[in-house]
């Protein structure tokens, strides 16, 4: 089975967040995909921790490190229906891009951002929810 899955998720396992343990759980034996956008936002996402002084240059490397070894397969996504969706339910284009991805894939969606799970909801995507 194909699930979507977001930065959010990435971010949280990497970092030993308190859902890290029930999100490998729902992920075992799936496939994750994502749009090409995630990799971009795992960047950025490290960045703003080296900015805050969240973690150190060393720290985000070895993390870069296990991100690359969470097997996932990056897709391509329309950037005009992404923009459609981004417009209809007020969101950013890389939240779109996931919608997207998972309506475009016919695969439900993994997310801890509940304004994304929210709009997925609404273009009636299925979620993988996450306790």
């Amino acid at each position: 089975m194909n699930v979507i899955v977001d930065a959010s998720v990435i971010i949280a396992v990497i970092a030993n967040e308190p859902e890290k343990e029930a999100l490998i759980e729902v992920t075992q034996g799936v496939d994750l995909l994502a749009p090409l956008s995630v990799h971009w936002e795992i960047g950025n996402a490290f960045s703003a921790m080296l900015k805050r002084g969240r973690l150190t240059l060393e720290q985000a490397i070895e993390a870069i490190e296990l991100y690359r070894q969470i097997p996932i397969r990056f897709v391509e996504v329309e950037l005009e229906e992404s923009l459609r969706i981004a417009k209809a339910l007020g969101l950013y284009a890389y939240d779109a891009y996931l919608i997207r991805s998972a309506v475009r894939y016919k695969a439900p969606l993994i997310s801890l951002d509940q304004s994304l799970v929210r709009g997925a909801k609404e273009m009636g995507v299925r979620v993988v929810e996450v306790r």
